[in-house]
Parts: structure tokens; C-alpha cells; sequence
């Protein structure tokens, strides 16, 4: 073959090989820099190529794998969800690419401009409403520390719209998570919790509740924190409602990593700048009634909400602890029809993702939303804290729970007592899952 014909060949190939300058540094500043960055969860920060060069080895292996960035959903089952964070194939295979050419600079004039300080986010560029500071919480270097709480008022004139809720967490690493509650005038949640003070409330405390009073009367909640949280728009027209004489309520969980410190994490609020079309809410079908034998591989526990109006599912978030092997999400239409809504094969404690559905989804009354989670109490689960042991429902980490959160839409004015949780149902124990 003629020389000229052969470098003919050859030359689209040597022109598409990646560099860090061109397409590499690109990708890496959309998926991963958000995370990768200095005071972010990421363990080390990707946002120029001599922090990214050591790496190149390392993340070539766990892209292919597909461990980074962290997306637990499995592509082939369930909806699409906005904020997808997983690689396209042609992105790995640039990566890769990259990687296998010796992972060159290219020509540093024509790299993108380093990611900014703050990660690029779809919510309010402007200054929160109102914000609200825990003004310090002490985490020992070790110890069980129990749920605590701060009770702010707001002291609004009027009801207010909620459009965006973002959490800006100070110490990441010993956050289990933090959950911001409103909490409406006479609700019985942790009523004898002293304004502005921090608070350990018992469980029995936490679980009180007057017999006429509804989940809408007793707390919302506004916005919650776990390893993985992204703040996301609930949508436009969609808003959460902060009745007048309301309070918000921080429920924190901490857990020591043999350093102290000192946290003040905060909540930045915004409020709608005008009346939505749709309210927010957030269901919380559970399973309270967990019972893991010792050395179970594979217990199954099903929770499961029965909304009796239509509502528009929004977003879907599995919760378990260090036992979660699997979760799964599935709607039910009154007709019979099962719609695969998610599935988590490899549940991760670590990284828990609130899912925001791309299309969200209209139910109507008599739909069920079934949430299906699988634990793996064995000495095979590197995680597990004791094999020996039953697992029951509890706070701390070496405890389990199934809760699955679900944030639905109704009409803005409709009644906001839209769902009931139909109970928990769990199969018969098999051969097979013991």
C-alpha cells in the first residue's frame, strides 16, 4: 500500500485521540469536578490535569466498572431521571482512550476554564429568603451520638411558598444526615424541644402524636441530607408550603470518625416569588417491623403508600443502612398494571441519590406505590457491623430501616392528606433466602 494511502489511514485516528485539554477536561468538569473539589465529599479533587494525572489509571478501572461517578440505578429498568450523573458510552470510551494513549495534556491554551468554586446548580442564583444555621453542634472524635434537634420559628406573617430548600453541609464526614422538618402551629413533634437550643428527644418523644392529628399537621418535610445529596428543583409552578406560626425543625444525626469538630451546617431557603400551581409533599411509606435473622443473605421487607387522590410523582429516594443489598420501586395502577419506577441492585450506604424522574409521573386515586428492599445480613456483606445478630428497626447505623421517600405534586389548594400507608407485607421466608 502506498505510504501516502497508509498515512491517510492513520491520520483521522492520531487526530481523534483524546487529551485531557480537549475532551477529557470537559467531561470530567460535568461529571465528576462536582464531587472531586476541595470542601466536596470527593476524596481528592480532579480539576486540573496535574491533580487529575495520578489518577488516570484509577479512573479508567472504575469508570469501566461503572463505580464512578456514582449512579446506582440500573439503566435497563425503571424511568429516566434528571439528574443522571452516569457516563454515556462514548464518554467512557474517551476516557478510556485517553487513558491508553498515555493520558496527554494536549494543549493547555485550550483547555476549558477550571470549575468554578460552587458546582453549576438549576436552583436560585440569588440570595436565600431566609436562612437558618445550627449555631454548633460538638461531634466527639467517638461515641454513639443520639438523634438531636433545633427548633427555629419563622415568625412569618403569612403562609409562604417554598420554591428551593439546599443544604450547605460544613463537616460532610461525620454527617449520617440531617432532615429539616416544618412544623405547623399545635403539632405535637418534639413540642417540648426548647426554640433555638439543641435537643435530645427520646423515641418515644419523636413518635408522639395526638390521635386527631394527620402527618400534614404533625410535620413536613422540607429537605433532607445524606452522603450523595444534590440539591434539584422540585419543578416549575411546584413549591412547598410554610404555613403561617410554622417552625422548621433540624433532626441531626452524627456520627464521630475519630476526629472533633464543631458543625455549622446550614439550610438555605427560597421562597416562591409567586403562588404555585402544584404543593409539594413527601410520602414515607416504612417498614418498621424489620426482623433479620443472623446470616440472612437475602430478607426481603416490602413498605407500600395507597394515595386515595391523584398526585404527580416527582422524585423517589430508598433508604436502608450498612445491610442494604437491593431496593426497588414499582407503581401499581388500579386497573392492575405494574410500572418499574427504579432499581438499585447494589444499594450503597455511602451514596444514597434522591432520583428526580425526567417525566414525572400522574397516579391516580388507588394507585400503590411498593417499595421492595433485600438486606444482606451474612459475613460475605463487608459492611455489616455483626452477622450474629437479629437486625431490628432503629437510629444508628447497625440498625436497619426501609423507608422509601416520595415526593408527589397535588393541586396547589387540594387537601393535603393524599396518601395512607397500606401496611407492610414481607414473603414467606424460602430455602433459597436462608
Amino acid at each position: 500500500m502506498p505510504r501516502w494511502l497508509v498515512a491517510l489511514f492513520l491520520l483521522p485516528a492520531a487526530a481523534q485521540t483524546p487529551s485531557y485539554s480537549g475532551a477529557v477536561s470537559a467531561i470530567l468538569a460535568r461529571r465528576c469536578a462536582t464531587c472531586h473539589r476541595p470542601g466536596e465529599i470527593g476524596p481528592m479533587p480532579l480539576t486540573s490535569y496535574a491533580e487529575v494525572r495520578p489518577w488516570a489509571k484509577a479512573i479508567r478501572e472504575v469508570v469501566l466498572e461503572r463505580k464512578m461517578p456514582p449512579w446506582p440505578a440500573d439503566p435497563s429498568v425503571g424511568a429516566r431521571f434528571l439528574n443522571d450523573r452516569s457516563l454515556t458510552p462514548s464518554e467512557i470510551q474517551t476516557l478510556t482512550a485517553w487513558v491508553d494513549s498515555g493520558a496527554p495534556q494536549g494543549q493547555p491554551s485550550a483547555a476549558p476554564a477550571a470549575p468554578p468554586s460552587e458546582p453549576a446548580s438549576p436552583l436560585p442564583a440569588r440570595k436565600p429568603d431566609l436562612v437558618i444555621r445550627i449555631p454548633s453542634y460538638p461531634v466527639p472524635a467517638s461515641g454513639t451520638l443520639e438523634y438531636t434537634f433545633l427548633v427555629t420559628p419563622t415568625n412569618l406573617p403569612a403562609d409562604t411558598w417554598i420554591s428551593a430548600a439546599v443544604w450547605k453541609i460544613e463537616h460532610r464526614a461525620v454527617v449520617h444526615h440531617i432532615n429539616a422538618f416544618i412544623r405547623p402551629p399545635g403539632s405535637s413533634y418534639v413540642a417540648a424541644a426548647p426554640p433555638g437550643q439543641l435537643y435530645v428527644a427520646s423515641a418515644a418523644e419523636r413518635s408522639a402524636r395526638r390521635p386527631d392529628e394527620t402527618e400534614v399537621d404533625r410535620r413536613e418535610l422540607l429537605a433532607g441530607y445524606e452522603p450523595g445529596y444534590r440539591p434539584q428543583p422540585w419543578g416549575p409552578g411546584r413549591a412547598k408550603l410554610l404555613r403561617r406560626g410554622s417552625a422548621v425543625v433540624f433532626e441531626m444525626h452524627y456520627t464521630p470518625n475519630g476526629t472533633p469538630v464543631a458543625d455549622h451546617s446550614e439550610l438555605d431557603i427560597y421562597f416562591a416569588s409567586a403562588p404555585p400551581r402544584e404543593r409539594v409533599l413527601t410520602i414515607t411509606p416504612a417498614d418498621a417491623n424489620l426482623a433479620i435473622p443472623p446470616g440472612d443473605p437475602s430478607y426481603p421487607s416490602q413498605a407500600s403508600a395507597t394515595f386515595t387522590a391523584p398526585v404527580t410523582l416527582v422524585s423517589l429516594q430508598p433508604h436502608m443502612h450498612l445491610r442494604g443489598k437491593s431496593y426497588r420501586i414499582d407503581a401499581v395502577f388500579p386497573n392492575g398494571r405494574r410500572l418499574a419506577l427504579l432499581s438499585v441492585p447494589h444499594y450503597d450506604f455511602h451514596w444514597q441519590t434522591t432520583f428526580f424522574l425526567a417525566h414525572p409521573l400522574s397516579l391516580p386515586t388507588g394507585a400503590v406505590i411498593e417499595c421492595s428492599a433485600v438486606y444482606d445480613n451474612s459475613p460475605n456483606n463487608p459492611n455489616n457491623p455483626d452477622p450474629s445478630k437479629t437486625v431490628t428497626w432503629g437510629d444508628q447505623s447497625w440498625d436497619e430501616m426501609n423507608i422509601g421517600f416520595l415526593e408527589v405534586a397535588i393541586p396547589a389548594a387540594a387537601n393535603p392528606n393524599v396518601a395512607v400507608l397500606s401496611g407492610t407485607t414481607r414473603p414467606a421466608p424460602t430455602s433459597a433466602s436462608r
